[in-house]
């Protein structure tokens, strides 16, 4: 968890009192999510789930390799500036006419394609990680939202299987000729029975709301994704376009190296 969920104390102590609870309570839902199984009739949340968890993975992995090409990008640039610079205090020190002015374009030439690596590498980060970070954080926003329709689930179960004890006692009562425990077991049938509609109504309902969002988010991720990324490759193309160009305009002068 980030620093900020677990608020560190004042005192001695590691933890404020604060965040021991918060620490304790997503502690908790880790493990309830863990221990309680839903089962699925509805094909379509159980393909559904299958195909969030293995996208959540695959944008985890593609964000990882992203952030290390944005870091071996800026690392290029700030050694081609390097370069450019090395260059620059060669020809300036150099006695042959020819060879210095070489070096000299050179040196101009290598800190335009330095301006092309940063600019590139703003883009790789800017452009698509930021981009999949933004979905990362969509997709988990998904799965609490597929998690709260379990438990929804369970507590339409849960209800379901306190109605059934109620009813049992019922029985019990009237077998027992318990008048009075028999009108409080109705009573309470009346109240769990009320609480297990309403319970499988929340559930039909969110289920529906959920069918509705994802079909939505899935149509809207894959129109905004195919854009980001032909506006990447488009920048792209450019950078590389100007890499050759620069280098197309120095080569007369290496040539002219006498």
């Amino acid at each position: 968890e980030k620093e900020r969920d677990l608020p560190r104390a004042t005192s001695t102590s590691a933890l404020s009192g604060a965040g021991v609870m918060r620490l304790f309570h997503k502690v908790g839902e880790s493990f309830e999510k863990m221990a309680f199984k839903m089962d699925e009739n509805d094909e379509w949340f159980e393909e559904k789930q299958q195909q969030i968890e293995a996208l959540d993975l695959q944008l985890h992995k593609l964000h990882t390799s992203l952030e290390a090409l944005v870091n071996h990008r800026r690392e290029l640039s700030q050694s081609t500036a390097v370069f450019a610079k090395s260059a620059a205090m060669l020809g300036n020190v150099e006695e042959h006419t020819t060879l210095s002015r070489a070096l000299s374009q050179l040196a101009e030439t290598e800190e335009k394609i330095e301006a092309v690596h940063k600019h590139q590498s703003d883009t790789d980060f800017y452009t698509l990680a930021e981009l999949l970070k933004d979905y990362i954080a969509l997709i988990g926003s998904v799965k609490e939202v597929f998690h709260e329709r379990v438990k929804s689930y369970r507590n339409w179960k849960e209800s379901e299987t306190m109605l059934g004890k109620k009813r049992e006692a019922r029985v019990k009562f009237e077998l027992l000729n318990k008048s009075d425990k028999v009108a409080l077991a109705k009573q309470e049938i009346a109240e769990w029975e009320h609480k297990v509609e309403k319970g499988q109504e929340d559930f039909e309902k969110l289920s529906k709301v959920i069918r509705r969002e994802v079909s939505r988010f899935e149509s809207y991720r894959v129109d905004d994704f195919k854009d980001s990324v032909i506006k990447y490759l488009q920048t792209l193309m450019e950078n590389q376009q100007k890499v050759i160009k620069y280098w197309e305009a120095f080569l007369p002068e290496a040539k002219a190296i006498a």
